[in-house]
């Protein structure tokens, strides 16, 4: 497609300088290699586009509906190529994005719109999912991530600090008491979930790894159902701040023994490659990294 692109630039030029010569040194070649290049073109068509003497050349009919075409042509490529430059630096057409489903609703949805209010002529894309999607495959400019993320060619950006911390209601913790320590958890109603859940819970306190094997009373596969379970009061879960900040701040959810750590990854922005980065993505990325950690308060 290239050679080809080089041949209409290169024929049209000829008819426009009026002879090769001219046209050679105009494009930088020697006259040699454009008269192979226009015979190998009139090869490839079949017809003769320029009947040629030492003095002069003309046009055949054929070569003037040719040369008709080829301006054609050139022209809406270099109309393609402008609009892609003024692209280039502007906020626009279609965002696609994939974020967990609870911390897209919760927090990237806002930030969504205030992002639009600065570039109106985005549109916007959003799958909301806690599977793992497939970027390429499903044509995602960007995802929202959390946790360990496996080796590939994407690209991973943090956005924001992340951590776990480990939540009950205030009901179950007047009917249960609160634990103490961690090895208190033994004895309470604990609340499992993920792919694969299980009760090994691990902390870190004072540079020491803890393992307690707590009770699973509720073991499910959604994370929002294990959110709504602490919320009546069935026991106690490991959920990320970013899940259960507005029910602490709220009083609907206490922390419980928060000086131990629990170890998590960060926000994530991930994306196929970064170079030739779409404008939309990048200023995405950057907006959304400043917005959520200037509204981080939780230590």
């Amino acid at each position: 497609m290239i050679d080809q692109t080089l041949d209409l630039t290169l024929f049209d030029r000829v008819v426009a300088t009026g002879s090769m010569s001219a046209a050679a040194r105009e494009m930088g070649l020697s006259l040699a290699v454009v008269s192979k290049r226009l015979g190998l073109l009139e090869q490839r068509l079949g017809v003769r586009l320029l009947n040629r003497t030492t003095r002069k050349q003309a046009l055949t009919d054929e070569g003037q509906i040719f040369h008709v075409c080829c301006q054609r042509i050139l022209a809406e490529i270099a109309e393609t190529e402008r609009l892609m430059t003024r692209q280039a630096g502007t906020v626009g057409g279609v965002l696609r994005i994939t974020a967990p489903r609870a911390f897209g609703r919760r927090h990237l949805a806002p930030l969504l719109v205030a992002f639009r209010e600065r570039h109106p002529d985005l549109r916007v894309h959003l799958e909301l999912s806690d599977l793992w999607v497939d970027l390429v495959a499903h044509g995602i400019d960007v995802a929202i991530r959390v946790g360990t993320l496996p080796d590939s060619s994407l690209v991973a950006q943090e956005l924001a600090p992340n951590y776990r911390v480990l939540v009950a209601s205030p009901d179950y913790l007047a009917r249960r008491g609160t634990p103490q320590d961690a090895g208190d958890l033994q004895q309470h109603d604990c609340i499992l979930f993920g792919n694969a859940p299980h009760g090994d819970w691990r902390f870190v306190w004072q540079s020491e790894m803890l393992r307690i094997q707590v009770r699973d009373t509720y073991v499910v596969d959604d994370g929002d159902t294990a959110h709504e379970l602490a919320l009546h009061g069935a026991g106690i879960t490991q959920k990320s701040i970013w899940d259960v900040g507005d029910d602490i701040k709220a009083g609907r959810l206490e922390r419980v023994l928060p000086w131990l750590q629990i170890p998590a990854s960060p926000l994530h922005a991930v994306y196929p490659h970064s170079r030739h980065l779409a404008p939309r993505t990048r200023a995405f990325v950057d907006f959304l990294r400043d917005r959520l950690r200037a509204t981080w308060r939780w230590s």
